[in-house]
């Protein structure tokens, strides 16, 4: 992440890492009264995660359900850019308020809150039922989304089973690819705990996933059964898309606290993040309010 810079002055060389050297440069230009012609870009790289900042909208389900406009535009307020949905038709119960508008609609209150889309979860059945993937997929392209993920469902007791549900996603994935998407699949702790021959579940779903068809969002929580995400981008560079991002106290790996303050070693999981392949984060924190507020707090000043 913090790529040295070698400058050479005079016979003397100093070494600068270069978040520091471009926080120096951009400072330097807003003296002289150039900042305005700095491209955007370059003046991001000052940060230390070129992505996004998301969240997802399943945290929020009741208040964003009742009151759509003014939760997201709250959530933006913290420092949020970015929302990933979940499918009001395939969550119905606690998305059914939101099932009436059509994916353009969704898609201009999501903006008019200040916020973009990228993502969207959707069940196995919207996925692997054709007549319902052809219509879910309309919707996504409406909604403009550039990920239709998976949210659970390729787990099983057998590892044919595994690998059944796995061919039926890469199915999906390859009318999701036609359509100008990528399929992704989000895991959860179950992947991790069943196993077979001592091996993860996720490490078969993986191997049975198609890579050009389908990417990875890798759910951060797996750490409380002792999975680092780092690790998995490391060992399968590119295979990721997104992940969910979950912090725990060190005294009680069920508690979630403010990113930062508990269990998770987050500059080495961003430091892995290039090579695992991610491009967008999404924290979902089922916790008081102040956790998902200092949440963006910790990764704006990251």
């Amino acid at each position: 992440m913090l790529t040295e810079l070698f400058i050479h002055s005079h016979n003397k060389t100093i070494i600068m890492n270069r978040r520091s050297f471009l926080g120096k440069a951009a400072a330097g230009f807003a003296a002289s009264g150039l900042a305005s012609t700095i491209p955007a870009a370059v003046l991001a790289m000052n940060k230390g995660i070129n992505m996004p900042i998301g969240f997802q909208s399943y945290v929020y389900r009741e208040e964003i359900s009742k009151e759509p406009h003014e939760t997201m535009s709250r959530l933006a307020g913290y420092g949020y850019k970015n929302v990933e949905w979940c499918s009001p038709k395939g969550y119905q119960g606690p998305f059914t308020p939101l099932v009436k508008y059509s994916g353009k609609e969704l898609k201009k209150i999501t903006n008019d809150a200040g916020l973009e889309t990228t993502s969207c979860h959707f069940t196995f059945k919207e996925l692997t039922d054709d007549t319902a993937l052809a219509e879910r997929i309309d919707f996504a392209n409406q909604l403009g989304l550039k990920c239709m993920v998976l949210s659970s469902g390729l787990g099983a007791k057998t590892e044919d089973e595994v690998k059944k549900h796995c061919d039926q996603l890469n199915h999906a994935a390859a009318s999701i690819k036609k359509a100008g998407m990528i399929a992704g699949y989000h895991n959860h702790n179950g992947e991790f705990d069943e196993k077979f021959n001592g091996r993860p579940q996720y490490d078969l779903i993986l191997e049975h996933l198609n890579p050009e068809l389908v990417k990875m969002q890798f759910q951060v929580a797996a750490i409380t059964s002792g999975f680092k995400a780092q690790d998995y981008f490391r060992k399968y560079p590119g295979r990721f898309i997104s992940a969910h991002l979950q912090d725990y106290s060190p005294s009680d790996n069920k508690k979630e606290v403010i990113m930062g303050t508990g269990i998770v070693d987050w500059k080495d999981f961003f430091a892995a993040a290039k090579t695992g392949g991610l491009k967008y984060i999404f924290v979902e924190m089922e916790s008081d309010p102040t956790v998902m507020q200092g949440c963006a707090n910790y990764l704006k000043n990251f």
